[in-house]
């Protein structure tokens, strides 16, 4: 990944125009740590910002559903300027939190951006979301007019503990 691209990534202007980002990459490769970078530069610069897990979100939604506040809970969600999913793909989601999640990014969709880190490459995201057709409405809405960014495979939890071990002692 360039110098450019993160920099473009921490100007608001991609934010303003309602642009999606999805990094995609192994665990340890940087995704996190870069989403909550390019969130902090976005609310630095003056607009709203949510971070927030995958599975955190979808239980959030569930709850809301349970307790008819299900719509104001997508509203809210749909308002901030930059709304950070992380960790999509760790855990398979039921078709009820599919669905819900789908609700969220939908309410966003060339309004509000959203950015996703996710250690599944498009093709795995089946294994998330187990309707492909809901699968593929979400990766089409994911990467309409979006910035695409492969973190790659490396850990760098790994090889910075690898380093710590060949030290000498």
């Amino acid at each position: 990944m360039s110098v450019e691209v993160v920099a473009d990534l921490k100007s608001p202007s991609w934010v303003r125009e309602g642009r999606p980002l999805v990094m995609i990459g192994d665990s340890g490769t940087g995704k996190s740590h870069l989403l909550i970078g390019i969130g902090t530069a976005i609310a630095e610069a003056g607009l709203t910002v949510r971070y927030i897990t995958t599975q955190a979100l979808v239980n959030e939604l569930a709850e809301a559903a349970d307790e008819k506040q299900l719509n104001k809970t997508i509203a809210r969600y749909g308002r901030v300027d930059l709304l950070c999913i992380d960790e999509l793909g760790y855990m398979e989601l039921d078709r009820h939190g599919a669905e819900l999640l789908f609700q969220v990014l939908t309410e966003r969709e060339e309004k509000n951006s959203v950015a996703i880190a996710s250690n599944e490459s498009f093709g795995g995201w089946t294994k998330t979301f187990t309707d492909p057709r809901l699968c593929a409405a979400i990766v089409d809405r994911l990467t309409f007019n979006g910035t695409i960014i492969e973190t790659g495979t490396d850990s760098y939890r790994l090889a910075s503990t690898r380093a710590r071990a060949e030290e000498p002692a």
